[in-house]
């Protein structure tokens, strides 16, 4: 069963009662019927269709298995690669990096000031302290993280990880 299914079952307030009543193993029909003002008719349409997808076992259980199927199929965050989240962070600012980037990527520019400093702060660190970067190549490796380069870029000078004089740029700040 795939998640669309399961939620096109599961996201009816009956048939959510009588997978509540399975789970916690206490299913009686007549109960689920009084409590939704239903007929009985209508309380093993509803129980037929969660026996059919085998969302509930013949001993009136919730088939764990099922939901297990259906959470392995729903699909997962991406993840921050941990060469950008190693180093030196607070726990804080690690769970910024990871909210923003999935794998090297960074997925979206913060707009909070805060969270962009750290992520631009992050970015910073792939410049050597002392060294010398024509504008294409600050431009290649920021374009390595986001295609908005240009922002990126603006922003290391505006918040003095870098500085810009004739077309060159230089790390001048961030951690090291």
């Amino acid at each position: 069963m795939n998640p669309n299914e399961f939620l096109r079952l599961a996201l009816d307030p009956l048939r959510l009662s009588i997978l509540g009543a399975a789970a916690s193993e206490s299913l009686d029909l007549e109960a689920v019927a009084a409590a939704h003002g239903v007929d009985r008719r209508t309380v093993l349409e509803a129980y037929g269709r969660l026996r059919a997808a085998g969302l509930v076992s013949e001993d009136d259980r919730l088939v764990s298995e099922q939901l297990q199927t259906v959470a392995a199929a729903l699909p997962s965050e991406p993840v921050a690669d941990p060469a950008v989240v190693e180093g030196e962070w607070s726990a804080g600012e690690r769970d910024v990096l990871a909210r923003f980037f999935s794998g090297t990527r960074l997925e979206s520019i913060p707009t909070q000031h805060a969270k962009r400093l750290v992520v631009l702060e992050r970015l910073a660190q792939e410049f050597e302290p002392g060294l010398r970067y024509r504008e294409q190549e600050v431009n290649f490796t920021l374009q390595l993280f986001h295609a908005d380069y240009a922002a990126l870029r603006r922003y290391l000078v505006d918040e003095g990880l870098m500085t810009r004089a004739d077309g060159v740029y230089w790390r001048t700040g961030g951690r090291t």
